[in-house]
């Protein structure tokens, strides 16, 4: 899905977040960029791994097919985009935060989850509160047509993981060493499924480190636009 460029607010736009979803802070998206409908999947994933004869990540006997992939790794996912763009000629990567948080509420909207911020309708847009992964889709898309970004599974970020907002790029692209986390642990972002909504709101942000794998991690792909 094509995300046009814009300008927006970025972090805790609501007063109702953490120490590290603010300051609250413009950012300009100056180019358009792409990102995956859907969370990328084990049918897509499991292509990869067995053209790379990697192991196969486990799904905790959930079942494969249109279920985000889990149990993977930012390290691993970054291999995944790496490889991609090898096969195709075009560049895939995670997206950045910043990227992130303008696609998830809809184009810089002010979006509490992605989609909606009705309380009651939550159910409609967000997996979350669950026993396990749904289908990728099950849920209704935001107004930019992308799927889960609100639960299901957390999705890795480019950025490396801040404190906070300060000094964070304004122009959409990755925060990367400058005043990063000494342990170089990644951004997540969206909730889960094994969450409570909170934790699915589109300014919420957690970090993990670069080898960590779970049952609620997974990834979203990016791709630059000519």
């Amino acid at each position: 899905m094509v995300i046009p460029a814009g300008i927006f607010q970025m972090g805790d736009i609501h007063g109702i977040g953490a120490y590290d979803e603010k300051p609250v802070h413009t950012v300009h998206i100056r180019k358009p960029f792409a990102l995956g409908h859907y969370q990328v999947t084990f049918d897509e994933y499991d292509r990869y791994a067995m053209h790379t004869r990697r192991e196969l990540p486990d799904d905790e006997g959930w079942g494969r097919g249109r279920r985000p992939v889990i149990n993977v790794s930012w390290d691993e996912a970054v291999e995944c985009t790496k490889w991609l763009s090898a096969q195709t000629g075009e560049r895939y990567r995670l997206p950045t935060e910043a990227e992130w948080e303008y696609a998830a509420r809809s184009g810089g909207n002010d979006e509490i989850w992605a989609g909606t911020s009705d309380e009651k309708r939550i159910a409609d847009y967000v997996v979350t509160d669950a026993s396990r992964t749904a289908l990728v889709g099950n849920k209704k898309p935001n107004g930019l047509g992308l799927y889960d970004t609100s639960g299901n599974v957390w999705e890795w970020i480019e950025d490396r993981w801040h404190e906070n907002y300060d000094g964070a790029p304004k122009d959409g692209s990755a925060w990367l060493e400058a005043g990063g986390d000494k342990w170089g642990r990644r951004v997540l972002r969206g909730g889960s499924w094994s969450d409570t909504a909170v934790y699915s709101r589109s300014s919420v942000r957690v970090r993990g480190s670069a080898d960590f794998c779970n049952i609620n991690i997974g990834f979203r792909l990016a791709q630059d636009i000519p």
